[in-house]
């Protein structure tokens, strides 16, 4: 059986496979997409967010440096990171700050990270 291979001619600048239109990610969506991922992209941070949407009400910071394997300085800095992103948030009693999770930044974020992927599914 002997195959015989056509050549195709086609304009120069064309697509060679095939003319369908091609979804794209703009270049502030992938931005926003990674940054999105790279607020949730270490192991620390995604503790805290889980203590936090795991408790009924507020935690104290002194709560999560405990449970937490990095000493207190490293937990500030992830505190403020999540703080920043507006995930969470706190109010001070005293000498000591509550921690709480912002569930509409939280679920705003979620859909973020989840259309990108929806479009690669």
């Amino acid at each position: 059986m002997t195959l015989t291979l056509e050549s195709i001619t086609r304009k120069p600048g064309s697509r060679c496979c095939g003319e369908g239109e091609q979804q794209q990610l703009s270049s502030e969506s992938a931005q926003q997409f990674s940054d999105a991922l790279l607020t949730l992209a270490h192991p620390i941070r995604i503790q805290i967010l889980t203590m936090l949407a795991g408790s009924p009400g507020q935690v104290c910071v002194c709560d999560l440096e405990a449970a937490l394997p990095v000493k207190q300085p490293t937990v500030s800095h992830h505190l403020k990171l999540l703080r920043d992103a507006g995930l969470i948030d706190c109010e001070r009693h005293g000498l000591f700050a509550y921690y709480f999770v912002n569930r509409a930044a939280l679920a705003e974020l979620r859909s973020r990270i989840l259309e990108p992927l929806d479009h690669l599914a």
